[in-house]
């Protein structure tokens, strides 16, 4: 533990574009270290990338499929044994569930005692890292495999962590194309009593549509700091919308308001992202009433709808650049294919789920690059722990109904004609 105090020290007293160098001379020095390299997974969640940056030419490390990809993937240790005796490390370097990349180094001898040291050790790397990344541009740079269009920077600046796990929730999310995405955007925030999610798409491209989604979310984030609720959050954010653009532009947008007690969700739906809940391995369309998008009229009146949540639940949010895709024959994926790649991810953890998604559009898409913004988001539900004693984890329910009633979900793995519904409404 004296080692583990010793490493967080000199992480801490290191200038932010120096904690790799200062990571690796402790973990020489107190571990006896060799070979350390710390990757991050690019904005993909593709390739594992080292930093500082490796030379131009260099093959990145796939983040499925490798010995450091195995311990971004499970987010638990992996370890190689050579015959020598050494053994090659991978420790997964995550905070609060946002998963960025993976520690990777070789040690004399394997021991249980130091490998645990070490998951910790990682950890505190990945706290150490977000602090140091508001000064310094290192580690934003080493994420890149490819350059990012000035549209898809603009879009990145605005966006959270790429996942979040807290005792009631787990959360991932995912753009694509990850390098040149413009309109779609998703944000969240977390209280002592609630979540708040919202997914985003504006209208247009390239950097319009970027920038109207910048000062959507910005608005909808100075309304939800203001305390509002998420209909009044929309009504502030439409009135910001329409005072800019008059009308000529509009914003996309799902809010979603989640009680930590009881699971029970307040939702407003103002235009083209869907809500999906899979319950009990049945995936349904959950059936919300159509509002205007944000910024089309002059102080646009919204209002929330309330589901449950119950324990088990998983959320998918997609954008039209996933539900509306066609497949060369006509099929669009928000008809039988969305729900076939759901059932296929049903194993996977949250932060998992939107990447292996979009990577099932690729192939009902039939070509790689999209037409449009794609975004999915996934929120699995646990609800609050039992705190008495010998209660099994995960058994309680929250109070309130059981959740949406047959009439409030339309369901998809019948494959009703759920798209044609909507339009019809």
């Amino acid at each position: 533990m004296d080692r583990l105090v010793a490493v967080g020290r000199a992480l801490r007293s290191a200038a932010p574009h120096q904690l790799p160098d200062a990571l690796s001379r402790v973990l020489r020095t107190h571990y006896a270290a060799e070979a350390v390299e710390f990757l991050l997974a690019d904005y993909g969640l593709t390739v594992l990338l080292p930093v500082p940056p490796a030379p131009s030419g260099s093959e990145p490390v796939p983040a499925q499929g490798s010995a450091p990809g195995r311990a971004f993937g499970s987010q638990q240790p992996y370890v190689e044994e050579s015959a020598a005796g050494r053994v090659r490390a991978h420790l997964p370097v995550t905070v609060r569930g946002d998963r960025l990349g993976v520690l990777s180094l070789t040690l004399p001898a394997r021991s249980p005692g130091t490998l645990a040291e070490l998951a910790e050790l990682a950890e505190l790397l990945g706290h150490e890292v977000v602090v140091a990344q508001r000064d310094t541009d290192l580690y934003v740079q080493a994420r890149r495999k490819d350059r990012l269009t000035l549209a898809a920077e603009i879009q990145w600046q605005l966006l959270p962590a790429s996942s979040c796990a807290r005792q009631e929730y787990a959360l991932g999310a995912q753009l694509e194309p990850a390098y040149a995405v413009f309109g779609d955007n998703f944000d969240w925030a977390a209280s002592a009593d609630h979540l708040m999610v919202y997914v985003t798409n504006g209208m247009g491209e390239g950097i319009d549509a970027s920038l109207l989604t910048s000062l959507g979310i910005s608005a909808l984030r100075n309304a939800r700091r203001a305390g509002v609720p998420i209909e009044d959050q929309a009504a502030l954010a439409d009135q910001a919308i329409h005072a800019h653009y008059r009308g000529e532009a509009h914003l996309s947008v799902l809010l979603v308001d989640i009680e930590l007690s009881t699971g029970r969700m307040r939702i407003v739906d103002a235009g083209s992202p869907r809500l999906l809940l899979l319950r009990e391995r049945a995936l349904s369309l959950v059936d919300l009433d159509a509002q205007l998008p944000l910024g089309m009229f002059e102080e646009t009146d919204y209002v929330a709808q309330e589901l449950t949540l119950l324990p088990g639940d998983r959320l998918l949010f997609v954008s039209d650049g996933v539900h509306g895709v066609a497949a060369p024959g006509g099929e669009t994926y928000g008809e039988h294919a969305l729900a076939r790649a759901v059932g296929n991810a049903s194993l996977l953890p949250a932060a998992d789920v939107p990447a292996a998604v979009l990577r099932e559009l690729t192939g009902h898409r039939g070509r790689p690059d999209p037409d449009d913004d794609a975004l999915v988001m996934c929120l699995d539900w646990f609800g609050k722990r039992p705190t008495r004693s010998g209660d099994r984890p995960g058994s309680t329910e929250p109070a309130g109904t059981d959740g949406p009633a047959p009439a409030d979900r339309r369901r998809w793995a019948g494959g009703g004609d759920t798209q044609a519904d909507r339009n019809q409404e």
